[in-house]
């Protein structure tokens, strides 16, 4: 393991419990009822994505994805800000976490973060895993959120800053107390060091059943992958951030970082559970002054409340988080429109097509003006964290499922019968028979037709499901309706696909849906 220069200020690898009383004796956090952490990072209560800048050497320059998702910064420019950083934390008391990223120690990275904060610490001791001892790269992260930047000097955009310096491994961070910041841009700097090793990173939840048949879980918020990954019949490898490598799939992390929006005991009660558990830390959620019980429909503060728990507090977990390749892939959509079906088997090119989109649909209503459904697209169902051209990882993805001869679903959990406002959203129990009929390979026997615009195979029959429900088509009282709707929405994909530049492949166009 690499060590930096421990200044005499630094309190390295302190237990959690102190952690805690750090946090409260401070005065930036306090305790819920149940002994779970209380704290608010505003102003900013989410990832500032416009302050997030890469310093890349010239060698990989060409590969990346550069444009508003990745901005460049001067190597030098970053230099500056890191030694700021260092000069802050070496004059104050500090924190220094040992730790590591990736379950599987032939791609593992030593992780040494440097924070002002406690409760930041205790995040990043809940989210990555423990330090390894064996030979490895180390990821430095200096953290100072009350370190702002000086746009004109540091070449930033405001007083925050998100700063990975690749060739240096380091991760600089300031003006944002938001956590998600840490967790994320290990997460970024891994998206760039890990294809390089022939290893497919995945935003996506990952389980595992009684064979060690593993299934992956892609999907942007709101369509299921947290709900849908954590099953009580298979063990959870983890609901964020995995691996696929020759080997088999991997965690990255060693926690979880749920949204705590409307949460309650009976739709996720493992969730709900863990979110109050002592040790958790509880980000931006309104607490009751009298009772100190956390109010996860309280959205006041922010719609983006968070609870950052270690994998350990779960009861149902796959402990090693090494699992073998998957033979089943889920892309989760909520189509706001009603025109993806439940469910539909891709080929490899719908496979890769549909992953470069990583399409979903905000509701109408859950933002001011907004009066119709709105498509949203994240390319790898993680864009904003994706450093490579979406192509680089969909060959990645290619290259996996032809090896291992796994199956690809799209599963919509999103609206039939109609858009929102006239259809109905699908039941999350008809959503989990057909997750469970395709993991017992009850559709691989099955009738399958083909919609005319997607192309997408939808099976004909499903245990557990009404057939209504399995072609779109029949669920809206005009079909002509439905088509006039497909259209509009194919009309998006190919809008969103074109502006991801001509480096994207035929092959992978042609996964695409035609439009007439």
């Amino acid at each position: 393991m690499v060590q930096a220069p421990i200044s005499p200020h630094a309190r390295v690898d302190v237990a959690e419990a102190a952690l805690i009383e750090a946090t409260v004796s401070s005065g930036h956090g306090h305790l819920t009822a149940h002994g779970a952490l209380a704290v608010s990072t505003a102003p900013f209560t989410g990832r500032s994505p416009a302050d997030r800048f890469l310093v890349v050497d010239r060698a990989h320059h060409d590969a990346v994805w550069w444009g508003d998702i990745n901005r460049a910064i001067t190597s030098q420019q970053a230099q500056q800000l890191a030694n700021r950083v260092r000069a802050h934390l070496a004059n104050q008391p500090h924190y220094l976490l040992h730790a590591s990223v990736n379950a599987d120690p032939q791609y593992a990275y030593h992780v040494q973060l440097f924070s002002e904060s406690p409760w930041h610490t205790l995040f990043a001791k809940h989210l990555f895993r423990d330090a390894v001892e064996h030979d490895a790269e180390t990821i430095t992260v200096l953290h100072a959120p009350t370190v702002q930047a000086d746009p004109i000097h540091d070449g930033t955009r405001s007083g925050v800053f998100i700063v990975l310096d690749i060739p240096r491994r380091t991760i600089v961070i300031g003006g944002t107390a938001y956590a998600g910041e840490i967790k994320k841009a290990v997460f970024t700097m891994l998206n760039f060091l890990l294809p390089m090793r022939g290893v497919l990173p995945m935003h996506a939840g990952v389980n595992v059943g009684v064979a060690g048949d593993a299934a992956v879980f892609f999907g942007l918020s709101g369509t299921g992958k947290t709900t849908l990954s954590t099953d009580a019949e298979r063990p959870l490898v983890g609901d964020d951030e995995h691996g696929w490598s020759a080997h088999g799939v991997f965690n990255f992390e060693g926690g979880c970082y749920a949204k705590t929006i409307r949460l309650s005991p009976s739709g996720e009660p493992e969730i709900y559970r863990v979110a109050q558990h002592f040790g958790t830390v509880l980000e931006n959620v309104a607490v009751d002054p009298v009772s100190h019980m956390p109010d996860f429909d309280d959205v006041r503060m922010t719609e983006n409340g968070r609870a950052a728990y270690p994998l350990a507090y779960l009861d149902n977990v796959h402990a090693s988080g090494i699992c073998n390749h998957p033979k089943t892939i889920f892309m989760l959509t909520a189509d706001a429109f009603g025109v993806l079906p439940p469910v539909s088997r891709l080929t490899t090119a719908q496979a890769m097509y549909h992953f470069v989109s990583g399409y979903t649909a905000k509701v109408a209503g859950t933002e001011r003006g907004v009066n119709q459904p709105t498509a949203t697209f994240s390319a790898c169902f993680g864009a904003p964290f994706m450093v490579l051209h979406p192509s680089a990882y969909a060959e990645l993805l290619r290259e996996h499922i032809e090896a291992q001869q796994a199956s690809v679903w799209l599963v919509n959990t999103g609206w039939i019968g109609g858009e929102y406002g006239v259809g109905r959203r699908m039941e999350l129990g008809h959503t989990r028979a057909l997750i469970r009929a395709v993991l017992r390979g009850a559709l691989e026997t099955v009738t399958y037709h083909t919609d005319p615009i997607f192309g997408l195979a939808m099976p004909t029959e499903c245990p557990d499901v009404p057939t209504s429900l399995l072609d779109p088509r029949l669920s809206w009282a005009h079909p002509h309706d439905w088509q006039q709707a497909a259209l509009q929405l194919a009309a998006r994909f190919h809008a969103n696909v074109a502006q991801l530049g001509a480096e994207m492949p035929a092959h992978i166009l042609a996964g695409g849906p035609q439009l007439r």
